[in-house]
């Protein structure tokens, strides 16, 4: 089994051709984070306390230069460094390898690629100073392999050993770098999911599922490989973890013209309950792995929390597959404690100096299906996340992230006008038509050029454009957190295992790409630039479709590399711009001006006072799926007064300069509330399983106040319990 990257040390051993050894020398438009402030206090916990825990240090970052590197002007953007420079040899020696390694790029991309770094690459992590690398760049891993960074668009990776919180890297010359602000309705979402890789689908990595043929989700497939120790127990998850996707993954994003990635991430990445069969919290060290590499090629990361205790949705990207447990059942409300305080650890880790630019955006729930657990119940929920994040963050721009939350399948429209006075909020749609409940036969490949794709572009223009356009004023800031090519449901597992319906006869042609011709492709290609004009700023699902043990990719509609390897996704997703209006089909477009309240200005955080007092209250007034003349007040629920799992940051091999501040994992200290725990003597029905069960006819414990949550004005207390190492 491979080791797990608990020193991270792959995110600081890449060579590039030219080496810059000083820490202060950086390129115009490069700089260094800003300046941060270690919390005062910090909730350590067992878990915290591992070898994952780096030493505390305190100290500036260094200095900031904020010009374009890709300007022609290049006199213009070392002026700031002149200023700070004694003699003009001084500074020819730091303007002149910066001019060949970032400006020079531009008009002479061969001088870059055709050239070797001087300095013996170990140097690198020796504390020497940052390193750039752009189009042709050779980058070496951290086991030794290397591989050619290829990105025409003017993109860049940033490897500092003496900062490894270094923002700034750009993927490509459209996007501002990290360390330079993102502007809602101006700067566009190129988007990929990174789907399969921490909350497992057996579609997209099927030859695990395929080795268990019992195992219809992640909870079955964990409980089956645990009792397997002959073949590894739970540690193939892990070895998944850690070769599904690679630093080679996430230089080819940046370099195929996208700039962000959508991470999703289960709740058992912070810790799971003693029911509960997942491997927990082995995922967290290679999250925070994926997060240093999309920062390394200028990526920001939208982290969407896709699995919530008792299932949000009953899908096997869930958790579990089956009956929905929260805000829902005997079950629902003590499933709803615990995944606000999920939300919460995730919310205090990101919303540190040091990782606010790569995670400009929490999704906080996937795809919750509204239709079961209610539209109001829902609204009370989000509004009680809002509020305990941005008491969290502070209200206004640059404080957290954006909050995302799904439409949970009701439509755009429904959401207009959405917890109107709200801070930042974005409303994420995943329109498909592989699960519409219509099928439709037409076929894609039926020509090329303006004939391509059949009826297919055109309704996906007519279909989703309007309302994403309509509903950038009626909510705010939308995006499409999925979509993909998939116009049918054919595919491996698709529908889940045990499904004859996505690998029948008539899906024959879409389960073995080999088989397609270049009007196949062109179709297809046809599609996805029509999807992507409609929708704007959106996030394809997904950018790897794994094998199946046949060594087939038996998905294909639904992998963005495989397309672009094969030639039916575009290599530069400008092109989709107008591919709508070329079809003939037009909306009415959004003018790109949000309400000052929906990006954080003016009125952020003073939610209409009608909306508080409709759904101000919390635990919702009614909860779905209880018996008749059910005893609301009776539900279980858990007491807060156990410590709190946080997160811990990465250590980096090697250790940065001590001025460097890594941060600890909780943004606010005065954030001091313990955690849910079930309440001692009391007996819980099966948390994801208590839909049909027998309402309480009495409070345990019997007095109300016994069960409610208790907030301390002290630091909490310590964990007692190790973290689950990986078997």
């Amino acid at each position: 089994m491979s080791s797990r990257p608990d020193s991270l040390a792959e995110v600081s051993l890449a060579t590039p051709d030219t080496l810059l050894n000083s820490s202060t020398n950086h390129p115009p438009g490069i700089s260094t984070s800003e300046t941060a402030t270690p919390c005062e206090s910090f909730i350590y916990t067992s878990y915290n306390s591992s070898p994952l825990l780096p030493s505390q240090h305190s100290g500036p970052y260094g200095e900031e230069i904020k010009s374009s590197p890709h300007s022609k002007k290049g006199a213009a953007y070392v002026r700031p460094v002149l200023l700070f420079l004694s003699t003009v040899l001084v500074a020819v020696a730091v303007v002149v390898p910066v001019y060949f390694v970032v400006i020079k790029h531009q008009h002479h991309e061969s001088d870059i690629t055709k050239g070797t770094s001087s300095s013996n690459p170990s140097s690198v992590g020796s504390h020497a100073g940052p390193t750039y690398g752009a189009n042709g760049s050779t980058v070496t891993t951290s086991d030794g392999s290397t591989f050619t960074y290829i990105n025409p668009f003017g993109g860049y990776w940033i490897d500092d050993p003496n900062d490894p919180f270094n923002d700034g890297a750009r993927p490509n010359s459209w996007t501002p770098p990290l360390n330079e602000s993102w502007v809602w309705g101006t700067n566009k979402v190129y988007g990929v999911n990174i789907g399969g890789l921490f909350v497992l689908e057996p579609f997209i990595s099927p030859a695990l599922f395929e080795r268990y043929p019992e195992a219809i989700d992640e909870w079955s497939l964990s409980t089956l490989m645990a009792a397997d120790t002959s073949n590894g127990g739970l540690s193939q998850i892990e070895d998944h973890y850690n070769t599904f996707i690679t630093e080679q993954d996430i230089a080819e994003i940046a370099g195929a013209g996208l700039n962000w990635i959508r991470l999703p991430i289960p709740f058992w990445a912070i810790e799971k309950w003693d029911f509960e069969p997942f491997l927990e919290q082995v995922c967290w060290p290679y999250i925070l792995r994926v997060l240093q590499w999309a920062r390394k090629y200028g990526l920001r990361v939208n982290l969407d929390l896709h699995t919530i205790p008792g299932s949000q949705n009953g899908f096997n990207h869930s958790g579990k597959f089956g009956k929905i447990n929260f805000l829902n059942g005997v079950m629902g409300v003590a499933n709803a404690q615990r995944a606000l305080g999920y939300i919460r650890i995730i919310a205090e880790f990101i919303s540190q100096p040091e990782w606010r630019n790569v995670v400009p955006v929490f999704g906080i729930m996937n795809e919750a299906r509204v239709a079961v657990i209610g539209m109001d119940q829902m609204t009370s929920f989000y509004m009680q996340a809002h509020d305990m994040i941005r008491n969290i963050t502070g209200y206004g721009e640059g404080n957290g992230p954006y909050i995302a939350i799904h439409d949970g399948f009701q439509g755009l429209s429904t959401w207009a006008g959405f917890l109107e006075g709200s801070d930042r909020i974005i409303l994420d749609t995943h329109p498909y038509f592989a699960f519409s409940g219509n099928s439709n036969p037409a076929p894609i490949a039926t020509g090329t050029g303006v004939d391509a794709g059949g009826i297919w572009p055109a309704l996906a223009c007519s279909r989703w454009g309007t309302e994403m356009n309509a509903s950038q004023t009626g909510f705010g800031v939308t995006f499409a957190g999925e979509f993909s090519n998939g116009f049918n449901d054919c595919g491996l597992y698709l529908n889940g295992v045990g499904n004859a319906q996505d690998v029948a006869p008539s899906c024959s042609l879409y389960l073995d790409s080999s088989q397609w011709n270049d009007t196949m492709k062109a179709g297809l290609q046809q599609l996805a630039l029509a999807s992507m004009d409609a929708l704007q700023d959106w996030f394809f699902w997904t950018w790897k479709i794994g094998p199946s043990s046949n060594n087939t990719i038996a998905a294909p509609l639904w992998s963005y590399q495989l397309g672009l390897q094969q030639g039916w996704m575009p290599t530069d997703p400008r092109m989709a711009i107008g591919t709508c209006a070329a079809l003939g089909v037009t909306a009415q477009q959004f003018d790109g001006v949000y309400e000052p309240y929906q990006t954080g200005g003016p009125g952020a955080g003073t939610i209409n006072p009608v909306l508080v007092s409709s759904y101000g209250q919390y635990p919702p007034k009614s909860i779905s799926g209880l018996s008749a003349g059910a005893t609301q007040s009776f539900l279980p629920t858990y007491t807060s007064t156990s410590a709190i799992p946080t997160l811990p940051p990465p250590t980096f091999t090697p250790s940065p300069p001590s001025s460097v501040i890594i941060g600890n994992g909780w943004f606010d200290s005065s954030d001091t509330s313990l955690a849910a725990t079930e309440v001692a003597g009391c007996t819980y029905p099966d948390a994801w399983d208590a839909i049909s069960v027998a309402m309480p006819t009495a409070l345990c414990p019997p007095t109300a106040s016994a069960g409610a949550s208790v907030v301390v004005t002290s630091v909490p207390a310590l964990a007692t319990s190790s973290p689950t190492p990986g078997p």
